[in-house]
């Protein structure tokens, strides 16, 4: 396909380009771009429209563009380090070199450049990355030592001049914060505040993806869902653990932005681009920046997550309706019979600035599987058991999702793939994200305790072990390595640590929405697992547990005294 912006002859991402190129005797140029990234859309008009850069791309390579939302595992196998990356392959999909944005001159001297290496060396001019080389992971055991070494790493990488964590550009590490909020609680407060001041976008609600300079000046305008999505939530836990009302702000702010320039209808788009689109090539409605409305499935699960924690904290209908109707559409039009999660809907809304699908939709990619997990258990905790429309219960879907993910990605080791084995590029090739298994980890040890707390009888105790287990592989997996991982990864210290020692959990007899079920979701620790209509506890009363622990509550009052005399008093 020609684009009438470039004239260069883009193929879709598939097998067919690398077949063609090997047929030709020719490299593949991959060219990996996003929606809300300007730097690529500036190289398409400054570079990639030159018309004899065009003709040179057209003859000698096999030119594939790649929507890096549309297809992560891409992304992360092929990212030069920004957007756009320029990316030049074998025909097996082994890269011989790349860069990121590259000017008229300079892709002129790369393009001859790989023309001569390719005509010396052929295929062996090819490598491939040494994240993709398949080496077992770090296995090691789960203690102590790695909750504190990542608590100590919030303070090493403490940037006490301007907050937030490292002396370079500042991203505002959602999870982070909310590790810090339980053991760092002022450092994760005063990040909340700068993100608040820097990031967020007073006039038209939405956070900004990060700041170029270490005292956050200097953002980078896009505003991308899943980012949105986790910083509304971390705000709402900042909110549970302090009280204080300011941090609603920026939450509302955004869940407002999301629904106004995100909602397609059915569920919510990925991105808007910055104010500035001086490519006029996103305004056809006069309504502002280039947007990509499709829907991805990952994003719009963790948003659900998120508006549910704010709705949990502050009975907000606007977030539990949206909640709900983006879990009904996760339901019907993402998941499969047998749990597998699609990454995007095609027929869910795309703008006028989206690309057509570049072939097939990905699916069971691991952060999709996990936060769909995720955002189904936290239904059954803040709704209740029947919170979808469809047939199924949240708990019910989240154990489909969560059993193909095992069986499907889990390896021998523990260890998560970030998706199954596809024969294209280098997608064949096993990469097994940290970030991504902390997710699953995580998303796994709340179904397991719901599973457990809600079993109706013997035979149904017990159920939430395979999933303990799973996680504890998943994290056992990199245990090796604990002293080696930094605090943009500080959620694999969350998880160990609830790994380590048991799980705050509170069964309530009555239904989601009772004095009792709205008293235990504000109990201030945002890890707890909270059971509404729990079948083994008495209307009227709630359990909490840890471990082989026990007390009861009939009112609020004794439910936080209660959940105080199992913590030592350390909550909140």
């Amino acid at each position: 396909m020609t684009d009438d912006r470039t004239h260069v002859e883009w193929r879709e991402w598939g097998p067919a380009p690398f077949e063609e190129a090997r047929a030709a005797d020719r490299p593949v140029l991959l060219a990996l771009t996003a929606t809300w990234c300007d730097s690529c859309h500036e190289m398409d008009a400054e570079t990639y429209a030159e018309p004899r850069i065009a003709a040179n791309v057209n003859d000698g390579f096999v030119p594939v563009r790649v929507d890096v939302d549309r297809r992560p595992r891409v992304r992360e196998r092929y990212n030069m380090g920004g957007f756009p990356s320029t990316v030049f392959c074998t025909p097996s999909g082994k890269v011989i070199t790349g860069a990121t944005y590259l000017g008229p001159d300079g892709m002129r001297q790369v393009l001859d450049s790989v023309r001569d290496v390719w005509a010396d060396r052929g295929e062996d001019a090819g490598r491939i990355p040494r994240a993709l080389a398949g080496n077992p992971t770090p296995a090691g055991a789960i203690d102590e030592r790695i909750e504190a070494h990542l608590a100590g790493q919030l303070d090493e990488k403490w940037d006490p001049r301007f907050a937030g964590w490292g002396d370079g550009a500042k991203f505002p590490l959602p999870r982070t914060i909310e590790f810090a909020l339980k053991r760092a609680r002022e450092q994760a407060t005063e990040t909340l505040g700068v993100v608040s001041e820097s990031l967020y976008d007073h006039d038209a609600g939405g956070f900004y993806r990060y700041a170029e300079g270490r005292d956050w000046t200097d953002p980078h305008r896009e505003k991308v869902l899943d980012a949105n999505a986790a910083l509304i939530r971390a705000f709402a836990n900042g909110y549970l653990y302090t009280g204080d009302e300011a941090l609603l702000d920026p939450a509302y702010g955004t869940r407002d932005f999301l629904v106004d320039r995100l909602w397609n209808g059915t569920a919510f788009g990925g991105s808007v681009a910055p104010d500035d689109d001086s490519n006029g090539d996103g305004n056809d409605d006069g309504f502002g920046p280039r947007r990509d409305l499709t829907a991805f499935a990952g994003g719009n699960a963790l948003t659900a997550d998120a508006f549910l924690t704010l709705a949990g904290y502050t009975d907000d209908e606007t977030s539990r309706e949206y909640a709900e109707r983006v879990l009904d559409a996760l339901a019907a039009d993402f998941v499969d019979d047998d749990g597998v999660v699609s990454h995007f809907d095609p027929a869910a809304g795309t703008d006028e600035s989206a690309d057509e699908s570049d072939g097939a939709v990905p699916e069971l990619l691991l952060e999709d599987q996990a936060r769909a997990v995720a955002a189904f258990t936290r239904a059954r905790q803040v709704l209740g058991p029947d919170a979808l429309a469809t047939e199924d219960g949240p708990l019910e879907l989240a154990r489909r999702i969560a059993d193909v993910a095992i069986e499907e990605l889990q390896e021998s080791d523990g260890a998560f793939r970030d998706g199954p084995d596809v024969d294209v590029g280098l997608l064949d090739e096993p990469l097994r994200p940290l970030d991504g298994g902390v997710e699953m980890a995580d998303a796994l040890l709340d179904l397991a305790a719901l599973l457990d707390q809600t079993a109706d009888s013997d035979d149904e105790t017990g159920q939430g072990d395979r999933y303990a287990d799973a996680a504890h592989d998943a994290v056992a997996a990199f245990a090796g390595a604990w002293d080696r991982i930094g605090v943009q990864v500080a959620g694999y210290g969350a998880v160990t640590a609830r790994l380590v020692r048991p799980d705050l959990v509170i069964g309530v007899g009555d239904a989601a929405g009772a004095d009792l079920h709205r008293a235990a979701l504000r109990v201030a620790d945002h890890e707890a697992v909270v059971v509404p209509d729990a079948p083994a506890v008495s209307a009227g009363t709630a359990t909490v547990r840890r471990g082989a622990e026990t007390r009861e509550a009939t009112t609020p009052e004794e439910l936080m005294r209660a959940v105080s005399a199992l913590t030592d008093g350390t909550q909140g």
